[in-house]
């Protein structure tokens, strides 16, 4: 698959099943300031981080233990000219077993090289599924963002004096 959509994918010992519920736990490995549920086909919930990022997400396709995608339908960043460029664009998680493993994909349908965002974003993700979720999965306790508390270091840098 010749993709330039942001993939990063992680390999855990535990169930599809505990993968899943990882990934729907939105607040135990992303932010503490979701609002919104989150493990519902159509339910709707919002990120904000600071007054540098927010997004409002809907999950337009769940099959339990096996995949969740998220529509962006509305996003704001701060720190770019187009401050809507994942609007429009999805989130999809895919689970699948790999060499006795469960592995768990993550990819952002339509963010792009060309997207002004693609490098903050690419870190975040990364640090968010690689690190956090991971950590949620394997321990049961994740590293989410939380009140105004910056999780990556981009993030962090973003933040700074826009409070």
């Amino acid at each position: 698959m010749n993709t330039l959509d942001f993939t990063t994918t992680i390999l855990v010992d535990q169930t599809p099943k505990e993968a899943f519920n990882a990934i729907n736990n939105v607040r135990g490995w992303w932010s503490e300031e979701i609002e919104g549920s989150t493990d519902k086909l159509n339910d709707e919930f919002t990120y904000h981080y600071e007054d540098v990022h927010r997004c409002k997400m809907k999950l337009i396709e769940v099959i339990p233990d096996k995949k969740v995608v998220w529509l962006v339908l509305d996003n704001y960043f701060k720190f770019t000219k187009d401050t809507s460029e994942w609007t429009g664009t999805k989130i999809i998680f895919e689970i699948s077993g790999k060499d006795n493993k469960t592995q768990v994909r993550l990819t952002h349908l339509g963010l792009v090289p060309e997207y002004e965002c693609f490098d903050i974003c690419k870190n975040a993700w990364t640090q968010y599924i690689q690190q956090s979720l991971f950590s949620l999965i394997t321990t049961g306790k994740g590293q989410p963002n939380g009140a105004g508390k910056p999780r990556t270091a981009d993030e962090e840098k973003l933040g700074a004096g826009h409070k």
